[in-house]
């Protein structure tokens, strides 16, 4: 039979009401054995504390933790069936039944903690550890130049062994202090400066605990600011350019402090260890101790020349028979089967070979001719470096040294940029080297370390921000078909404009370049201008290094499968890239002395004039830097964003249905300002650098 609609409202209102009387009569009456087990663990005392989760009530937070509650108590959950799913309501709705019970209150500490008052770390009993305690919270500096994170980590280091000291014990030196005390003594060897990490002096006299802590905690400084000296921590790079940028391994102090003050007798041979390693590093160090000995290990021999002409392969001089006994080369060239013994007095390949391997070790532009340059040379003993000018090249690429990772790889490239050279190294040992062409003055290479990743073959080149204003755009103005005229792809899309070269002979990028990621967009390439090899000094590019033979350096660098042949036969066969099974170190270095293969000391002209500023900022010449704000990094540049011309009588449906078009030619375009792009894309690069140039870039430091 049917039940009407307002009938059916009614029965349900009745039973509702029930329902809720029924709520509210267990509330009332709590020592019903059918009462739900919520509601009566919460005013029994005789349920044990663990099974009253009746926190529930009291907290909105604890209230789905009911349905889990109920369980807890095994013989009252069977008694009512029905109060398990009903909780989750009926605890809400009571709010009455939590403060009618002072036994199941929540304290106000766990509903909503109050803010309490930082408590000071309790003070070390024993007397002389409080006296550390309290010298480290002493403000006054334990070293000028000690930062403020070192001090900290020094302090996180006592702490750790509740303010004992670790380098006095009863009132003398350890003997891991002692070695310690030493080798900061000793640290004009590596080029620093001993005054800067003084060692407080124990007397015969009783110290008090005072003394005691502050003769530990500046030994402490001592110790943790030369190992962070040692690894290149002495100059704030960015006051000597943007475009240096090593990521430098600065050990943390309590590390620092940890593994020397454990070391007994051998504490002083790690700390020395903070220093560089590597084989160029030794030499000049070694060289740096003969020049403050007053001597130069193997220094060459002399021979004072006539002045004459300057000599050129073929050409006879009598001033030749002196130059061989100078280089210990035979009176005269054999003779062959088919060609006579030469002449005492000729300027052969041999002579020139023996010219040319000196004007290398002196520094002098490596002709293999005899000019007077070479024959005022040959008349000076290699002097040991004077202590003013010359120690002070030896220091500043010490110092450079510390800019390097302290591993730099099994297998690794290196570029000297003022050498305009790069060297292949594997297990350790040189593998092939070429000539390189470097930045301008004006657009310098960055000083930095990568991973090689991979190479592409027949790349194409997307024109770089910088060149796309500075050239491009004035091009274009002057010369509608500048673009087409010289191979490059004008492309407009959604509304921007962005220039491509495509691959081929003419390519900025040559065939082949090597890849290996990095905030300057640079890396190392082919290029067409063969020619420019020739010349002594290369620094001729955007930034980017060109590679004189690239595809014998693909041997060198590449995975075996890919010879340089192999990648010769992908010419004009599209873009291929080509992956490293392993990343290879690529380390951009900037070295104006060091020791070449035969152990001579050798100089370069300062290319980009750093030098001097390092001399400034390791105190070795007067003057002063402009510091680079570190807060304010460089700014990076995007592709300008231009407006294409648009045709009058086409509809703008047609332009979106048509985003992209290839010409090649272009009006100029007003530039807009165009957003900041936080890395600069990976084919952008060559000739260009991502990092800016000022306004003036004809008088700009960067």
């Amino acid at each position: 039979m049917g039940v009407t609609r307002s009938a059916s409202v009614a029965v349900s209102a009745l039973i509702a009401g029930c329902l809720g009387y029924g709520a509210h009569a267990e509330v009332a009456a709590p020592d019903r054995p059918d009462a739900p087990v919520m509601q009566k663990a919460s005013v029994d005392p005789a349920v044990p504390e663990a099974s009253k989760p009746v926190a529930a009530p009291a907290s909105p937070v604890a209230a789905p933790a009911s349905p889990v509650a109920a369980p807890a108590s095994p013989v009252a959950a069977p008694a009512s069936p029905v109060a398990a799913p009903a909780s989750p309501v009926a605890a809400p709705a009571s709010p009455v039944a939590a403060p009618a019970s002072p036994e199941v209150a929540v304290p106000p500490s766990e509903s909503s903690p109050a803010p309490t008052a930082e408590v000071p770390p309790p003070v070390p009993s024993d007397p002389l550890a409080a006296a550390v305690a309290a010298r480290l919270a002493d403000s006054a500096p334990l070293l000028p130049r000690l930062t403020t994170k070192d001090r900290e980590a020094i302090q996180a280091f006592y702490a750790l062994g509740a303010f004992k000291p670790v380098w006095i014990v009863d009132g003398a030196y350890t003997a891991a202090a002692k070695a310690a005390a030493a080798r900061l003594a000793t640290a004009g060897e590596d080029g620093l400066k001993a005054a800067a990490y003084p060692v407080p002096v124990l007397g015969t006299q009783p110290l008090t605990e005072a003394q005691v802590a502050d003769a530990e905690l500046k030994l402490s400084a001592a110790v943790a600011l030369y190992a962070r000296d040692a690894r290149g921590g002495r100059i704030h790079l960015p006051s000597l350019s943007r475009l240096i940028t090593p990521t430098l391994e600065l050990p943390a102090a309590d590390a620092v402090l940890g593994r020397i003050a454990l070391a007994g007798a051998q504490a002083g041979a790690l700390l020395q260890a903070y220093n560089p390693s590597q084989p160029g590093y030794l030499a000049l160090k070694a060289r740096l101790a003969a020049a403050r000995g007053g001597h130069v290990p193997g220094a060459e021999p002399t021979v004072q020349l006539p002045a004459g002409p300057v000599l050129k392969l073929g050409m006879h001089d009598p001033r030749v028979p002196a130059l061989r006994a100078r280089f210990g080369l035979a009176t005269r060239t054999a003779g062959t089967l088919d060609a006579a013994p030469g002449e005492p007095d000729t300027y052969d390949s041999a002579v020139s070979a023996a010219v040319a391997g000196f004007q290398r070790r002196r520094g002098l532009p490596v002709t293999g001719t005899l000019t007077p340059q070479t024959v005022a040379a040959l008349g000076r003993p290699d002097a040991a470096p004077q202590a003013d000018e010359n120690e002070g090249a030896l220091l500043v690429n010490m110092e450079r040294w510390r800019w390097l990772p302290a591993d730099l790889g099994r297998d690794y490239v290196m570029v000297n940029i003022p050498e305009f050279q790069v060297r292949v190294f594997k297990d350790g040992r040189k593998r092939d080297e070429a000539r390189v062409i470097v930045g301008k003055t004006e657009s310098p290479t960055p000083i930095f370390s990568g991973l090689m990743e991979y190479a592409v073959v027949n790349p194409s080149w997307n024109v770089p921000p910088s060149i796309l204003k500075n050239e491009f755009l004035p091009g274009l103005a002057r010369d509608p078909n500048y673009a087409a005229r010289r191979g490059y792809e004008v492309v407009y899309r959604n509304g921007n404009v962005s220039v491509r070269q495509p691959p081929g002979e003419r390519n900025a990028l040559g065939f082949i370049k090597f890849m290996f990621p990095n905030n300057h967009a640079v890396y190392l390439h082919d290029t067409p201008n063969r020619s420019l090899f020739a010349g002594s000094r290369r620094a001729l590019s955007h930034g980017c290094v060109r590679v004189d033979d690239p595809f014998r350096f693909a041997d060198s660098v590449l995975p075996d499968a890919w010879s340089g042949e192999r990648l010769k036969k992908l010419i004009g066969k599209g873009e291929r890239t080509i992956r490293l099974a392993e990343k290879l170190p690529v380390h951009l270095a900037y070295f104006t002395a060091y020791i070449d293969d035969v152990g001579s000391y050798r100089t370069l002209p300062d290319l980009y004039g750093y030098d001097a500023r390092m001399k400034i900022a390791l105190g070795l010449a007067p003057g002063s830097l402009l510091v680079a704000k570190a807060d304010k990094p460089a700014p990076k540049l995007a592709a300008p964003r231009l407006v294409a011309p648009r045709p009058a009588a086409a509809p703008a449906a047609e332009v979106r249905r048509r985003p992209v078009r290839e010409v090649r030619s272009v009006e100029a375009a007003p530039v807009r300002p165009a957003r900041t792009a936080a890395r600069p894309p990976a084919d952008f690069g060559e000739p260009g650098l991502w990092t800016p140039a000022p306004s003036r870039p004809s008088t700009g430091w960067w």
